[in-house]
């Protein structure tokens, strides 16, 4: 995954994380990337300091889904992953990415793997409107995106330590 410093036109500077630089480049491209302030299509990516390793610390780190398969006894290899990202990152991020998931958590249903197909249900009116969450692949996000149908990604920190 890359961070991002992004700046949309009004002069908002917010973060995002993407899969890659090419995610980046596609989603701005077709205007997918909102302002997290004031919602405008209008985004480039803003100067923004390096975040240089510490030796020995090179995990890979996942691509950004919607949520995760429900915690498992023995963690799969990106909840690992995604617990190594965590532990990398600042404190405040990591604080403010654990409150999203619980409200996710608390007001949306979680569908599982099956959340490209719910999203195309409710935005084609064949079910009730509702906030959902689950997970899907990216080239069924790219399809969702380009179907117009509005979703968002993040990533999900896994709680505790």
């Amino acid at each position: 995954m890359i961070l991002y410093r992004l700046r949309c036109a009004k002069g908002h500077e917010f973060d995002s994380w993407f899969k890659d630089s090419k995610t980046y480049e596609r989603q701005e491209k077709k205007s997918l990337i909102g302002c997290a302030v004031c919602g405008t299509a209008k985004v480039e990516r803003a100067l923004m300091a390096p975040r240089i390793g510490k030796k020995g610390k090179d995990a890979a780190l996942p691509a950004a889904v919607e949520a995760p398969a429900e915690a498992t006894a023995t963690p799969s290899a990106e909840q690992q992953q995604m617990a190594a990202l965590a532990r990398q990152m600042p404190k405040e991020l990591r604080e403010a990415l654990l409150k999203v998931r619980a409200e996710v958590e608390k007001n949306c249903e979680h569908v599982g793997d099956k959340f490209a197909e719910e999203a195309r249900k409710i935005h084609y009116g064949e079910s009730d409107k509702r906030g959902i969450y689950g997970e899907t692949s990216d080239e069924e996000a790219e399809a969702l995106a380009e179907e117009g149908i509005e979703f968002g990604r993040l990533p999900w920190i896994p709680r505790g330590n």
